[in-house]
């Protein structure tokens, strides 16, 4: 704005010349009019632009009220001591004014200046607050300082990690070791080339990182506000990946702990038949052979059955992670479904399995492995909360390109607010909890298994009837 100062001053200048003019020629007043005018036009200056243009303006107003109004007239000469008072008390009065107006002016100024930092300090508050997961934290941090407070570039350095983050500036190999010596022992260290403001972000009295920043202007505090906002938000994504590591921790400890008791509830059966058949031969050497061989075909078969439930339990382990991953294989989905349930017979034991099959089901491309479990988890999911002489229904079919398969039980139904949580891990509705053997992991795992195969696992449930739906989309040349 300075270069505007000289056309500033002629304009104040004029302003004086153009009361003169008037005051003189065209409508002639007396000598206390014309310096009220003049002290008004003073005072609008000093109120518009500031002290040096009211003081000249002053300075000439008072040399042509002089020269204009004061006896003699048309020249500089005083006659009378009275007026040499009153042209005195002029331009003191001006001076004064303008100072106080101008400093009124600078004061308002500056209290709009602050207002606006003050703003300014809580959109970065908020936006701090709006980072999301993903995008590394500290980047994201400097990309809403630079945008808030309008910097051209920014650079933030933390002391652990040893990293920088840049934003509007593509190197900072320039400042890196003053940031790196700010970092470790505090203050401020202002740069000409590049002309940066490095300052220190501390927490508490500890320096953490340090951040450089350009275009910087704001006051030294509104910049020690900017970085101890940076120390509060570090601070936060720091306790928030700590928590994560936590939850993460407790999790797989849980999940250790889930699938150990599950493989100890699920190996006694298959082992305590194989250990039965086993037994019988060794004690009885002299068995017919019709009967060591039904006893030999027992034990294969458990032993069959026991392989199954190491390999699902393994899947389950492998299944903790965020990324499934699938080996398609063209497949029947009809014959995947008696398969499940010819391993599942000493869970179903006597209970009625009613089967619906709606037409011919081609052969269709998915992970046979994984898909059985997620079904199998459903149906033991079913026989659980189904009444022992009620049937579980067990249907597939396609249909517009989608294949479809249910799992249908007639127990107490599922409450709407818990159908939301029902597919998290390790949850389980309060209402069974301590009566019905679980780990809350099935739901999950199945869920995650179709997601993997792009379809979706749903559930509609009220008051005697619970259904659970997989959803496969088949393209066309799958089926061909």
């Amino acid at each position: 704005m300075l270069h505007l100062r000289p056309v500033r001053i002629l304009i104040g200048l004029c302003g004086v010349l153009v009361v003169t003019f008037l005051g003189y020629k065209v409508v002639p007043v007396n000598a206390t009019t014309v310096g009220f005018a003049y002290l008004l036009v003073i005072l609008v200056l000093a109120t518009m632009w500031g002290f040096l243009e009211a003081a000249l303006a002053s300075i000439l107003a008072t040399l042509v009220f002089n020269f204009f109004f004061l006896p003699p007239v048309g020249t500089f000469t005083i006659a009378d001591p009275q007026n040499w008072v009153a042209l005195s008390s002029f331009l003191a009065t001006s001076l004064i004014a303008s100072r106080l107006s101008a400093k009124a002016r600078a004061r308002a100024s500056e209290a709009v200046e602050r207002q606006q930092d003050l703003e300014r300090l809580y959109s970065f508050s908020r936006a701090m607050l709006q980072i999301e997961a993903g995008v590394p934290f500290a980047t994201q941090l400097l990309e809403r300082l630079v945008q808030v407070f309008d910097l051209q570039a920014g650079v933030l350095y933390e002391r652990d990690s040893g990293d920088f983050s840049r934003v509007g500036i593509e190197s900072s190999e320039g400042i890196q070791n003053t940031l790196r010596s700010v970092a470790l022992h505090g203050g401020t260290s202002p740069q000409e080339e590049p002309p940066f403001v490095i300052v220190a972000v501390s927490r508490g009295s500890e320096p953490v990182a340090s951040m450089a920043l350009r275009g910087a202007t704001m006051p030294v505090g509104v910049l020690q506000g900017i970085a101890n906002l940076v120390a509060i938000g570090l601070e936060r994504a720091r306790a928030q990946d700590l928590a994560q590591q936590i939850e993460a921790a407790r999790q797989s400890e849980q999940l250790r702990t889930t699938l150990i008791d599950a493989m100890a509830h699920e190996f006694k059966t298959p082992l305590t038949l194989i250990r039965a058949a086993t037994t019988s031969l060794l004690a009885n050497p002299e068995i017919p052979t019709a009967n060591r061989t039904e006893q030999l075909a027992i034990a294969d078969e458990e032993a069959k059955h026991l392989q199954e439930l190491i390999d699902d339990a393994i899947e389950m382990a492998r299944l903790d992670t965020a990324h499934i991953e699938i080996h398609r294989e063209l497949a029947s989905l009809e014959e995947t479904l008696r398969e499940v349930l010819a391993s599942m017979q000493t869970e179903i034991d006597e209970r009625p399995i009613q089967i619906d099959l709606n037409g011919a089901l081609p052969p269709i491309p998915f992970d046979k492995r994984l898909l059985k479990l997620a079904i199998r988890q459903l149906l033991d999911n079913a026989l659980k909360y189904t009444p022992a002489d009620t049937p579980v229904r067990l249907g597939a079919y396609m249909k517009d390109g989608v294949m479809t398969v249910d799992v249908t039980d007639r127990g107490k139904g599922i409450p709407d607010e818990e159908q939301k949580r029902i597919f998290e891990r390790f949850y389980r509705s309060p209402s069974v909890k301590g009566q019905i053997p679980g780990s809350g992991l099935g739901l999950s795992i199945a869920d995650g298994i179709v997601r993997a195969h792009n379809g979706e696992l749903t559930v509609s449930s009220h008051p005697g009837q619970t259904t659970f739906q997989i959803t496969l989309p088949v393209l066309r040349q799958e089926v061909a």
